[in-house]
């Protein structure tokens, strides 16, 4: 692992990418921290702590999910999730908007007008997210003027602001997915998950020796688990594949043998962030209706509770097989074979070859998804008996996400090492 980091530190290029990604992570934990002009921060501290009320435990929710910038009021309260709601909505569009499917197939010029599309998305989601904090504020009895100037300034300069804030997170992102290592989503979620962590530590070990010993088993649990996750990430189905002989010139080519590599978790943490966002969706609907007790009920029950735990699961399951669709065509694959001269022994070409293909994807995804929705939810049925801080902040969820972000930062770094000739992290 030294010698791999040593390495990777040894080509500029990639140091350069390595010390670019850290300092946009670096800027973005800054701006968590900068308070919004013209909010008062000590009344807004209030809003998440000592109270049971359905809205307060929103905005906890929505806390979480900002990395703590929500409770700062910062310019990057609304986090990542307007972003990662908008891509969820486009890639859903995809399967059932011709001409969206038509241009996600036009290779990198359609995926460019995709993203521009993603981008407009983000920037109403925004501005309707913004807004809402806004009335959500108000409703507390949260006053923001000042300086005799009118009220109605105040609040168009905290909604711009907001929104300002959102959009520069979303820039961020892709500036460390183009410039950068890794995907800048993810690592900016890794971020706000990792800023959590000291805070919960302390929370957790509270009340003695009895909060140690309950923090101590935690994370006995927790290493446990990553081995376990680590397993299932690098797990691989490998279907042989045999190529046919075949002239070239005067050469003979072919008549190899091979596998085709198909991921257990071809999804990744994608199901996970994608049920998260759109259980977080609902409290983020519900900041528009402070006043309304049966839509802060909804939220709350969709944020917490048996009927969260179970949506989660049918979401998680539900978007492993749908993002596996996307990432893996197997028709596609089949018709490459096909054109390479090569086949899956004992199945003919062609169609038979691509529903092979679909068959074996489907019955290690369900395993996989199963997996995902069992680590994700069970930490937060003990978070519902236990009130520990720390299984709230560094769960099954906050897990999976991690290692899933590091196993697939630690890929792409190796991938360029590989290009100069090092060896990699697990060599």
């Amino acid at each position: 692992m030294l010698n791999g980091l040593k390495n990777a530190f040894r080509v500029k290029e990639l140091r350069d990418k390595i010390l670019f990604t850290i300092a946009m992570l670096v800027a973005y934990r800054i701006g968590a921290h900068v308070p919004v002009p013209g909010v008062p921060v000590q009344g807004m501290l209030g809003l998440f702590g000592g109270d049971d009320s359905v809205a307060a435990g929103a905005m906890a929710l929505l806390n979480l999910f900002s990395g703590g910038a929500l409770s700062y009021v910062s310019v990057f309260s609304l986090g990542i999730m307007p972003y990662i709601t908008s891509s969820i909505i486009l890639q859903m569009l995809q399967s059932v908007v011709p001409s969206l499917h038509e241009l996600a197939r036009e290779g990198e010029v359609g995926q460019t007008k995709i993203t521009q599309y993603s981008r407009y998305l983000t920037l109403a989601l925004a501005i309707l997210n913004s807004i809402g904090y806004l009335f959500l504020f108000k409703s507390f009895g949260i006053n923001f003027n000042g300086a005799g100037a009118p009220e109605i300034i105040f609040d168009i300069m905290i909604v711009g602001t907001l929104t300002a804030g959102a959009m520069l997170i979303m820039w961020i992102g892709e500036l460390i997915t183009q410039r950068g290592i890794g995907n800048g989503m993810s690592l900016i979620i890794f971020a706000n998950i990792m800023a959590g962590l000291p805070q919960a530590i302390i929370s957790s070990m509270q009340g003695g020796a009895t909060g140690v010993i309950i923090t101590v088993v935690i994370f006995v649990v927790i290493l446990l688990v990553i081995p376990l996750i680590v397993f299932i990430e690098r797990g691989q189905r490998r279907i042989p594949v045999q190529f046919a002989k075949r002239v070239v010139g005067r050469r003979l080519m072919g008549g190899q043998s091979t596998y085709l590599p198909i991921k257990v978790n071809t999804a990744g943490v994608v199901p996970i962030i994608f049920a998260s966002a759109l259980l977080y969706f609902p409290a983020q609907l519900a900041v528009f209706f402070p006043g309304i007790d049966w839509v802060q009920a909804v939220a709350g029950a969709l944020s917490s509770g048996w009927l969260n735990w179970i949506l989660n699961v049918v979401l998680i399951v539900f978007f492993a097989y749908f993002y596996t669709s996307m990432v893996f065509n197997p028709d596609d694959t089949a018709d490459n074979l096909k054109k390479q001269g090569g086949f899956i022994p004992g199945v003919r070409p062609g169609k038979a070859t691509a529903a092979y293909i679909k068959n074996a994807l489907n019955k290690i995804t369900l395993p996989s998804a199963i997996f995902l929705a069992v680590i994700a939810i069970v930490p937060s049925i003990v978070f519902s008996f236990t009130n520990n801080q720390l299984i709230q902040s560094f769960g099954g969820t906050s897990i999976l996400i991690m290692v899933g972000v590091v196993l697939d930062t630690i890929a792409k770094v190796e991938s360029q090492l590989k290009m100069y000739d090092y060896d990699g992290f697990f060599m």
